[in-house]
């Protein structure tokens, strides 16, 4: 395995994150230290890299990969994530002092664990590593301070609400959050993430069985896909497919996406129209819902 560059995290808003809010958003805090990532190479050995280069003891990256050589309990959750993800990453933040300068005394050079990435470059939804990290002692791993489906703009600010995570009590402000939807694809077709850094956060640190779940906007779209797309319709597609190609495989996932969409919108516009008031439908988000749909009832197709 070699060194592998960790993405750049977009503001809010921008082009490369247009979509992430549709769907299940994990909403985490975002800590001001220096990105560092661990991975076992070929030769059995933990690996240590920066943001931009993997480390040596003789360049380091503000004393980590000492710090790593140093737990064997980093080598055992390297061992049992591999076992489940082989050839994965683990991704997080030295905790050093950078721009923000208030954390706990307790909070320094410790590493808070963020992301877990898959050989394939694709990243290993919360809930599916928590369960591992939570089995290994004295490693930190990032919780998030809210589960939203769907949520606004305004929703995604009020996260920054009350969330002075790691931060000194009565020491003002952390830096921001880090929004996550492990099914969103950019239209570049990367899977990335989203972030607000505000001087007016105010996060809390805590460790929890698991964090609230609430639900943001209901979508006209959201409504039309729970009331018409039934697992039926996408079986009756796969299987007219498997006829067509004698059997179904993976080359076959795109056709089966678009033909599902193309059926809702063919046999159902004008139960939409009647059922929602002659709604107004961004049939681009519409897609996308329908995606997330297809994935929820049919996850083995994928």
């Amino acid at each position: 395995m070699e060194f592998r560059k960790y993405q750049h995290i977009e503001k809010l808003g921008s082009s490369e994150v247009e979509g992430i809010e549709l769907g299940k958003c994990y909403v985490f805090p975002k800590i001001d230290g220096t990105n560092s990532q661990v991975w076992l190479g070929d030769d059995g050995q933990v690996h240590c890299g920066a943001r931009n280069r993997e480390l040596s003891l003789d360049k380091d990256n503000a004393g980590f990969m000492f710090w790593a050589s140093e737990h064997n309990t980093l080598r055992h959750a390297l061992e049992t994530l591999n076992f489940y993800f082989p050839n994965c990453r683990v991704v997080g933040e030295w905790l050093v002092p950078h721009n923000l300068k208030t954390y706990a005394d307790t909070a320094w050079r410790r590493f808070y664990i963020f992301d877990i990435i898959k050989a394939d470059g694709s990243h290993v939804p919360y809930e599916s590593y928590s369960t591992i990290l939570a089995e290994c002692d004295y490693l930190d791993y990032i919780v998030p301070l809210r589960v939203i489906s769907n949520p606004t703009t305004e929703n995604l600010y009020k996260c920054l609400e009350g969330n002075n995570y790691l931060i000194k009590d009565g020491e003002g402000d952390g830096e921001g959050i880090v929004i996550k939807n492990y099914d969103f694809t950019n239209k570049y077709g990367r899977q990335t993430w989203a972030k607000i850094v505000t001087s007016d956060s105010k996060n809390q640190h805590r460790r929890t069985e698991g964090p609230p779940e609430c639900n943001g906007t209901d979508y006209v779209e959201e409504k039309i896909v729970d009331k018409f797309l039934t697992e039926d319709i996408i079986d009756k597609v796969k299987a007219n497919i498997e006829l067509e190609n004698d059997g179904f495989n993976s080359k076959n996932i795109p056709q089966l996406l678009q033909t599902v969409f193309y059926d809702l919108v063919r046999e159902h516009s004008w139960d939409m129209v009647k059922e929602f008031k002659s709604p107004t439908i961004n049939y681009k988000n519409l897609k996308k819902l329908v995606i997330l749909k297809i994935k929820e009832i049919r996850p083995e197709v994928f």
